[in-house]
């Protein structure tokens, strides 16, 4: 079946256009020029020369160890792999083969040849998917959240061992971990295809920059004892172990570009000479212990000429004799050194020593390992975070069986950049407030659009320091905003299911605190990628009422009334309202979602998240065209009522500037 990149809507494979929004299956459109008739399976644009294929990168790897990997062209199955050959320049696939007998996967590099010096068993290279649009056996295996397929036996599934590590690992929603596409076993030679990463930055070129503070480095190397209990249970560990396998995501997170399983004497076949050289010093003949991560911090300060500065010489030699034992000890220690230089008010390295000065080496040790769980209940930040971006977008919208739109927003946001030679803050300051009126005509609007100009007016005057308005400043807000319409209603001598109102919900941040307050049932939602969709706010609506009086949700929503609020603003004085609010930290890339209900009823958001909701986390996601499709959704799917969302992505970094 053929997925359809816009709507996500499954299509017969015959299918030129998506018979639910009408997106071409066969065409599309490029980032770059905007030309709208590139085929799918072309690598470049044809009008501007810009790569935008959907390119991936696959590993062929032979589970026999002690022989050569061997691929060849075999009589009516071009760029079909075979396990009976050695890998031989007369033997290779040329460029633009496909490397399946399908024809999907096209060849974007040259297979390496055997070498005299090494045995090849594992190959990396990029390919061209030909066919984007169709949902792969791996993929629909998790799209179908049935992860006990995968423990039967590799013959009797056809899924190889390799793909079986990577999806074992993608479901714990670690993002280090490169997602898997596609996979499949042929004789005793399996072939995976996963995210391409290799056009992602070595983490030693950032290592080696004279501008990299010490408390990133300690922060990458916190990171690496994370991976390290995360790959310790599937024996993957040697893929920390590589220095060209480091890289590091868009927002400087340790990411590694493949998994390598623990073996004695496989090579990658990607690797230069020189990468190999610091990949054997770094792995012992001898089983792993948490030693292994000395030598590769060891060996990144050596490839950077960087010198060691004195707690991390004292930490490597600890580790190396055996001081250090466990993963847990280990975090501790990088903790106490980061504490150590903040107060210090240390913020940069030792500058670059000079070439060809030597780097004490530290002897190994054959001190074992303590065995670690990767759900030790260790933090998952060391340092504290700061902002690096703050970016929103809002829109409203009728929906398709209302005249007028009750509906009202208002986004106010102050960005704050101080950057000096070493050093660069961020400081944030934003205002969002989101209200569906009631009322009628001239009625819901007039509500909703005064509630939301009356709390903006309120902070410009009481939030003007860089911190957040206290609860009592927030209440206060809300019930100003309540005793306006309140008055109008008064005013007007309007009664009963004429007297207008509003919901609200309203998010306040600075830098990376922020500050929650709603009355009715308009939300706030929270997307991470390690909590994935969270509802933040609790409706004020008599199904909820009940649950909370304990009443089973199934009973709690049957009544007839259970979507009746409970509470709105403006019908009623302030003793008739008690405004929820709270306060949390942004201690990760987050996005917020104030959404009405015109978006969020019948559980649109928790159902399509994945899709409309996930890819906005990364910074080149652009925010107005995400709202816009959760509008274009909630029409197609909802559209009885008017609908508005207003998206707010906050990403941080380590604070290396304490």
């Amino acid at each position: 079946m053929l997925i359809c990149p816009q709507c996500k809507f499954e299509n017969p494979n015959s299918n030129k256009f998506c018979q639910s929004c009408g997106t071409s299956l066969t065409h599309k459109v490029c980032p770059e020029c905007s030309t709208d008739d590139v085929p799918v399976n072309a690598l470049r644009c044809h009008n501007c020369g810009t790569e935008c294929g959907t390119v991936f990168w696959a590993i062929i790897a032979k589970e026999t160890t002690g022989e050569a990997l061997g691929i060849e062209k075999n009589e009516g199955d071009e760029g079909a792999i075979s396990s009976s050959s050695h890998l031989s320049p007369s033997s290779q696939i040329a460029l633009g083969s496909y490397l399946d007998s399908q024809e999907r996967y096209q060849l974007l590099d040259p297979l390496p040849a055997k070498t005299e010096t090494a045995i090849i068993t594992d190959v990396g290279v990029r390919v061209l998917d030909s066919q984007p649009y169709q949902i792969s056996p791996i993929e629909a295996v998790l799209a179908s959240q049935q992860p006990d397929l995968l423990t039967p036996s590799v013959e009797a599934n056809g899924i190889p061992h390799l793909a079986k590590v990577y999806i074992a690992l993608q479901s714990q929603g670690q993002r280090g971990i490169p997602p898997i596409h596609d996979a499949w076993q042929q004789g005793d030679v399996q072939v995976v295809i996963i995210e391409d990463r290799s056009h992602w930055q070595p983490l030693l070129d950032l290592w080696q920059e004279e501008t990299t503070s010490s408390l990133k480095i300690l922060h990458w190397c916190y990171q690496m004892t994370q991976l390290w209990a995360l790959l310790e249970p599937v024996n993957c560990r040697q893929s920390l172990l590589d220095l060209s396998n480091l890289r590091l995501d868009e927002d400087q997170t340790l990411a590694l570009q493949r998994l390598y399983v623990e073996s004695s004497n496989s090579v990658p076949a990607t690797e230069s000479p020189e990468d190999a050289q610091v990949q054997t010093s770094a792995i012992p003949d001898q089983p792993l212990t948490i030693q292994a991560l000395g030598r590769v911090w060891q060996a990144l300060f050596r490839q950077s000429q960087r010198t060691q500065f004195g707690s991390v010489v004292q930490m490597l030699g600890d580790l190396d004799v055996g001081k250090i034992q466990t993963i847990a000890q280990l975090r501790s220690r990088l903790e106490e050194i980061s504490v150590e230089l903040e107060a210090l008010g240390t913020a940069t390295l030792p500058p670059i020593k000079e070439k060809n000065t030597a780097v004490p080496t530290i002897p190994q040790s054959d001190e074992p390992e303590d065995i670690i769980s990767k759900t030790d209940d260790m933090p998952t930040v060391v340092l504290a975070m700061q902002l690096s971006s703050l970016e929103d977008a809002g829109r409203t919208d009728v929906g398709r069986q209302r005249h007028h739109n009750e509906d009202y927003f208002g986004i106010e946001t102050k960005i704050q950049k101080l950057e000096f030679p070493k050093s660069r803050v961020l400081q944030g300051h934003g205002l969002y407030i989101l209200c569906d009126g009631m009322g009628g005509h001239a009625g819901g609007e007039i509500a909703s659009e005064l509630a939301v100009n009356t709390l903006r007016q309120y902070f410009q005057k009481h939030w003007t320091a860089n911190q957040l308005p206290t609860e009592d400043s927030i209440r206060e807000a809300v019930y100003l905003a309540n005793e306006a319409i309140y008055k109008l209603n008064q005013q007007d001598a309007r009664s009963g299911v004429g007297r207008m109102g509003t919901t609200l919900v309203m998010l306040l941040i600075q830098d990376t605190q922020a500050a929650v307050a709603h009355v009715g049932d308009s939300r706030l939602y929270s997307l991470t990628r390690k909590r994935g969709l969270e509802q933040v706010t609790v409706d004020h609506e008599v199904g909820q009422r009940e649950i909370n009086r304990g009443v089973e949700a199934s009973i709690a929503y049957a009544r007839p009334d259970a979507y009746q609020l409970t509470q709105a603003l403006g019908p009623r004085d302030e003793n008739s309202i008690n405004p929820d609010v709270g306060f949390f930290e942004i201690n990760e890339d987050t996005l917020l979602l104030l959404a009405s209900d015109g978006l969020s009823d019948n559980d649109l958001l928790e159902t399509h998240w994945q899709t409309h909701l996930e890819p906005l986390l990364s910074s080149g996601a652009n925010l107005e065209r995400g709202v816009t499709e959760l509008i274009d959704l909630a029409n197609q799917h909802n559209g009885h009522d008017n609908i508005t969302g207003i998206l707010i992505r906050a990403k941080v970094r380590p604070n290396l500037e304490s």
